[in-house]
């Protein structure tokens, strides 16, 4: 349900967008809208496919996490620039600066699943749509094979949510997921650090911030 919640958001905003850029002729903003709602589309369905075996790897959770959630936060940041600069230079900075943000924005939502303050959601999580986010995706390229099948199964049980947190924790799901998160924080700011002080860069630093220290 939170994915269809998401979608039907990102939908609604990028419907909004598109009537704005038509009216204002803006239409670079279209197209940059457009490619959004594109790989949105494609993202989603991409989760859908792999999640029902639970066939996925680092390398393909990075491109759903691009397409799905990423691409809404960079065509945002792009169609800012976009709307204010016809700097291609500056455009596709800033729309690399949303990728990168959009990505650790997803990694500490994966992060929530594993709290260890007791808000942990992993318990709690819808198993028809075999929720897996990094910590758990790493865990298991560490695992061998009868491992890796013993925890899948563990995953459609949500009595076993314990035994499944403390095989991310042990396989050092966490601190892996941590360390990436950190690196695309860094990313970001240097990507600002191009740009000279205004209360603009204030505010994207704030964002980049919030990101990653959100506790919700």
């Amino acid at each position: 349900w939170k994915n269809k919640i998401a979608v039907l958001v990102g939908d609604y905003l990028l419907q909004k967008g598109f009537i704005l850029a038509l009216q204002n002729k803006c239409f670079l903003i279209f197209e940059i809208l457009a490619r959004a709602v594109k790989k949105m589309n494609e993202g989603t369905l991409l989760a859908i496919e792999k999640m029902r075996k639970l066939d996925i790897d680092e390398k393909m959770y990075f491109e759903i996490t691009r397409h799905k959630t990423a691409s809404l936060i960079a065509a945002a940041c792009e169609a800012g620039a976009a709307s204010t600069s016809e700097d291609k230079n500056l455009i596709g900075k800033m729309k690399s600066f949303g990728e990168k943000i959009g990505i650790a924005f997803q990694i500490r939502d994966d992060l929530f699943d594993y709290a260890t303050n007791g808000t942990s959601r992993f318990s709690k999580i819808d198993f028809k749509e075999k929720s897996i986010g990094l910590p758990l995706v790493y865990a298991l390229s560490q695992a061998d094979f009868s491992q890796k099948r013993k925890i899948i199964n563990h995953i459609n049980q949500k009595e076993k949510a314990n035994e499944v947190i403390a095989f991310v924790q042990e396989k050092g799901g966490l601190e892996h997921a941590q360390k990436l998160m950190q690196k695309y924080k860094t990313d970001a700011l240097n990507i600002l650090q191009n740009f000279p002080p205004s209360e603009a860069k204030t505010a994207l630093e704030n964002l980049v911030k919030y990101v990653i220290e959100r506790k919700k």
